[in-house]
């Protein structure tokens, strides 16, 4: 899908799609600037751009929490971005785990930070389509994804190659911007689109028609909404706020100048019930 590739690389790294540095050497230099080495690091460092989803970490650990996820279960991350779910999965639970990202710049990045935080081993990242992937048949028991499939025209093609790769009982665990019932059009960018053509956000019902289709059966399903517009608006807060100097490497280094905007934006729209955000565990009949 080239066209889709280069619409989210030009989007999650703007910064080299106009012609400057790119992302890796951006956060390297960025880390050695604060102090830090960027070839040893530590989870509490990165955390800037370790989950670029709503909730960070907590929202990472409430969800392994939600899944049951244990340790030496066999993880895929779909749309693992700079990797930080994988790595805390590795990490805190004992996880092995796959990350896939069709952006090539996240992949580099996840890569050079499972090393650089000592996880290279229980954490691998590979380069794909997430709607077809070259693994294995029934290789894992979780599939996770955060905040990605709004990058993703088509999801029931997505869902099926999670239906091919999980083994049987297999789970399925999101934490998923979706629409909203607001008639009002999204407000602009936001951290995963900077136009309406490229954000594929699906409704509620219409993604759990689609995940039913797939053979995923709801275990537990809930709307997190109001936590996540809490997140966002204490992080508005601080990004708005003055900045340590110098800074820890954190999302506008990826997103570039319009990241205060981005997060704005998504602000209003939870505000406004322009999207809302749902977290679930479904399992493979």
């Amino acid at each position: 899908m080239p066209d889709v590739t280069r619409h989210l690389d030009d989007h999650y790294d703007a910064l080299a799609a106009g012609g400057g540095e790119s992302l890796m050497v951006r956060l390297q230099a960025a880390f050695r600037a604060a102090g830090r080495d960027p070839h040893r690091l530590c989870p509490d460092e990165i955390a800037g751009i370790d989950q670029l989803h709503l909730g960070g970490r907590a929202a990472s650990r409430g969800l392994a929490v939600l899944g049951e996820v244990r340790s030496g279960q066999r993880v895929l991350d779909v749309g693992c971005g700079t990797g930080g779910a994988s790595r805390l999965l590795a990490d805190e639970i004992g996880c092995e785990v796959v990350g896939v990202d069709i952006t090539a710049a996240f992949v580099a990045v996840a890569e050079w930070l499972s090393a650089a935080t000592g996880l290279s081993g229980q954490t691998r990242f590979l380069c794909a389509d997430a709607a077809q992937t070259p693994l294995a048949d029934a290789s894992f028991d979780v599939v996770w994804c955060q905040h990605a499939l709004m990058n993703m025209p088509d999801v029931p093609a997505v869902l099926a190659e999670w239906q091919r790769l999980l083994v049987p009982g297999g789970r399925v665990l999101l934490h998923e911007v979706v629409a909203g019932d607001s008639p009002e059009p999204l407000a602009l960018p936001v951290p995963w689109a900077r136009t309406a053509a490229t954000s594929h956000l699906q409704r509620r019902e219409a993604l759990e028609a689609s995940l039913a289709a797939a053979g995923l059966v709801p275990l537990a399903v809930r709307d997190v909404t109001d936590t996540a517009l809490a997140w966002r608006r204490k992080h508005g807060r601080r990004e708005a706020g003055a900045a340590p100097t110098p800074p820890m490497p954190g999302p506008a280094l990826i997103f570039g100048d319009e990241f205060v905007e981005m997060g704005r934006n998504l602000r209003d729209n939870l505000a406004a019930g322009r999207v809302r955000i749902l977290e679930g565990v479904w399992r493979l009949a």
